[in-house]
């Protein structure tokens, strides 16, 4: 889980040329979800859940869990039937989890998926009507096509956007320590190479819960020159964004493309128990035309604005 990451800010501007064929619809005649988007990045979609509802959830492939408010468990009557830990862009907590019976979005439905209780006041302070998140546990079953420019969301059970997709398939990374990610879950984390760090590659993770990109403080060797250079944000911000540091923008270079100038922010305190974490930062999905994931066969195809 990345709360809170949507603070941070995009100002980007991008040379690169398109690598997914443009469609208004989803590809392969797939059926289309038109979400509600929420400060121009936050993904918002109707979810049943235990064939109650639809409630609005917020579309996360940073978490890895569905999340659901204190408020909605208790209404479905979920039993805690366990603890997990949740890791977020400054903070480490445990939160109860439960298993559903059923999760339905856009009449695609995942049975006894984990689905953890917490706190989601920092999300709904961009919108209330946010009642959860709907996170990796749920979307690994699937593939997924994020249509900024058309404001879309597809979710593919039959492979057929596969034979659509056009562009570089950028691999997913494999976890550097396996043994302490959930079952059944897939964190969608690539290589990219900043003009900062020298030679080397870094890992970010793909967002779809975040408006801008973010690089961990914790992070050392190289990187550290970037974030030495950070710079205290000041003037008319709310809290939350006061509480992020700019960095110098970046060429960032994904694969055989490059992203020109991308201004990446870093959390100015963070926790003193957060686990080490395989990735240096999240990247936003937002900062692309077209996201498409393939969980299956485990990459993505990116197509920047």
């Amino acid at each position: 889980m990345t709360n809170p990451k949507w603070f941070a800010s995009l100002v980007l501007s991008v040379t690169v040329v398109s690598t997914v064929s443009a469609e208004t619809r989803c590809p392969g005649n797939v059926a289309s979800i038109t979400p509600r988007i929420v400060q121009g990045a936050l993904i918002v979609i109707p979810v049943k859940v235990n064939e109650a509802g639809p409630f609005d959830f917020m579309v996360d492939t940073g978490s890895q869990t569905v999340v659901i408010d204190p408020s909605l468990a208790s209404e479905l009557h979920l039993k805690p039937q366990g603890t997990v830990g949740l890791v977020s862009v400054a903070s480490y907590a445990q939160a109860s989890a439960a298993v559903l019976d059923t999760l339905e979005a856009g009449s695609r439905v995942v049975e006894k998926p984990l689905v953890v209780v917490q706190d989601l006041r920092q999300i709904q302070a961009a919108d209330p009507r946010i009642r959860g998140v709907l996170g990796q546990s749920f979307l690994t079953h699937f593939d997924i096509l994020i249509d900024n420019e058309h404001k879309l969301l597809c979710i593919d059970d039959t492979h057929a956007m596969r034979e659509r997709i056009r562009g570089e398939h950028i691999q997913l990374v494999k976890p550097q320590h396996p043994e302490s990610e959930l079952p059944f879950t897939e964190r969608l984390v690539i290589a990219v190479r900043l003009s900062g760090v020298a030679n080397r590659q870094i890992l970010l993770q793909l967002d779809s819960g975040s408006d801008g990109p973010i690089l961990y403080p914790s992070i050392d060797g190289a990187e550290r020159r970037i974030l030495d250079q950070a710079t205290k944000r000041t003037g008319n911000l709310s809290e939350a964004q006061r509480s992020f540091a700019a960095l110098p923008p970046q060429d960032m270079r994904i694969g055989a493309r490059t992203v020109s100038q991308v201004h990446f922010v870093t959390p100015v305190s963070v926790g003193l128990n957060l686990p080490t974490r395989d990735e240096a930062g999240l990247l936003p999905t937002v900062l692309f035309k077209r996201v498409y994931i393939n969980h299956s066969d485990h990459f993505v195809v990116l197509e920047p604005w």
